[in-house]
């Protein structure tokens, strides 16, 4: 938790400050952002530290327009690299029936250097991953229906637990992935978001852009600014 004063004023995106912190990881100040601040520099002595390896940085929000779960991840010109970064997304997807793969996009715009994602896959090496994981604040669309269902706190906690389950099949899969071509999903350009919902049947129509996550290809668009 990386806003603790924002959120205890009700925020969930600004710090007491008035801050988005994350849009400051270029340079945070250990006074206006002591958090970012701190976490920074703890992650960069754990990268120098040879007796430590840093795999995967997740960075945890709630989304105000979109439904289900996914990902943001960064763009590589290493390849390898670029193809590795969507093996955890997809595990994910078969553990969560929440996850959309579908919605998960990959991205280097220019508007988002400031983020945890963007900053930390630019300053790790090519042994670990950054990505920002997504959850809507409201529901979630299962693959195959019309029918959204509305996240509440067992089904957040059910989802953290997924994570951690694709965390094992990672770690289980990964001397079989290193020997594994995938193909190069096709980068995109950016849009705005498809669409925002503001009541039910809003977000019930949406359905046809989920609609068969578990079998969808990469998509690189990034669907808000909020990341």
């Amino acid at each position: 938790m990386l806003n603790p004063d924002g959120v205890y004023l009700g925020n969930y995106r600004c710090s007491l400050m008035g801050f988005d912190l994350n849009r400051h990881w270029l340079d945070p100040s250990p006074w206006a952002h002591p958090t970012l601040y701190g976490v920074k520099q703890l992650i960069i002595q754990m990268h120098n530290d040879p007796k430590t390896s840093l795999e995967f940085y997740i960075d945890i929000h709630a989304h105000s327009t979109m439904m289900n779960g996914f990902m943001y991840g960064n763009i590589f010109e290493d390849e390898e690299r670029f193809q590795r970064q969507a093996i955890f997304p997809k595990l994910l997807c078969q553990n969560a029936e929440d996850f959309s793969f579908s919605s998960t996009s990959f991205n280097r715009d220019a508007v988002k250097a400031g983020t945890g994602r963007r900053f930390l896959g630019g300053l790790l090496d090519h042994t670990s991953y950054c990505y920002t994981l997504e959850v809507s604040f409201f529901s979630y669309i299962i693959g195959g229906t019309a029918a959204t269902v509305p996240y509440t706190e067992e089904a957040y906690m059910k989802l953290g637990r997924n994570v951690a389950r694709t965390f094992m099949d990672y770690y289980r899969l990964n001397p079989i992935v290193e020997k594994v071509s995938y193909p190069v999903p096709r980068v995109r350009k950016e849009k705005s978001p498809p669409f925002k919902y503001s009541h039910v049947r809003a977000q019930t129509s949406s359905h046809s852009a989920l609609k068969g996550d578990k079998k969808s290809s990469f998509n690189h668009k990034d669907h808000s600014q909020s990341s």
